[in-house]
């Protein structure tokens, strides 16, 4: 991978892993979930999961990174992960999904903060401690910036590593997950795109 594309690839992990914003204001980063309509050129237009067809001219130089299934045997402990969970009835953090950052990344955005996958859900991004068997999956004990949190991990959610990849992933009805900028007249603009890759869908 080139220079260039490093850094535009780190720069949509860094905007991914940030705070939530339910109705970004214009230039702040809006997190656009769909599948794509097209792409002609550089201008990505996507369908987006609440039904509007949004626009995004991606950089002269953007980046694609597809999806890889992992399973809940590859997370290790000294693992960087990102988890987003829900807290459950027994007051437990029950993960809906687990990111297993490639190692260059390891510190990005390290934190647990609010996430907008799903109502009242968390992000934790952080090192795992360990990991060991539970009733319906596994329990995850995480640190980051000297706190501790435990996630329990059920056995069937989704758990993903990232590859570099290219425009080819960027084909209709292709799942995708972008971090945009929204300018003056409700166009967006965008640095990457995570994408759909062998029938794997980014989970975000």
């Amino acid at each position: 991978m080139k220079i260039w594309q490093r850094v535009a690839w780190l720069s949509v992990l860094l905007l991914a892993a940030g705070p939530a914003l339910a109705q970004a204001p214009q230039g702040a980063p809006t997190r656009i979930r769909g599948t794509v309509a097209s792409l002609d050129g550089q201008m990505l237009m996507v369908n987006s999961r609440d039904g509007q067809m949004l626009h995004v001219a991606l950089a002269p130089n953007y980046t694609v990174r597809g999806v890889v299934k992992k399973q809940l045997s590859d997370i290790k402990p000294g693992d960087y992960v990102a988890s987003t969970s829900v807290k459950g009835m027994d007051g437990k953090l029950h993960a809906i999904e687990v990111h297993i950052f490639p190692e260059a990344l390891r510190g990005t955005s390290e934190g647990q903060f609010a996430w907008d996958l799903v109502p009242d859900s968390l992000m934790t991004n952080a090192t795992v401690g360990s990991i060991a068997a539970a009733p319906k999956g596994g329990m995850m004990k995480v640190t980051y910036k000297g706190s501790e949190s435990e996630i329990e991990v059920p056995s069937d959610i989704p758990i993903v590593t990232y590859v570099p990849a290219d425009a080819s992933l960027l084909k209709p009805g292709a799942a995708i997950f972008v971090i945009a900028t929204k300018k003056e007249d409700g166009s967006y603009t965008a640095a990457g795109v995570t994408a759909e890759k062998d029938g794997v869908k980014p989970p975000m």
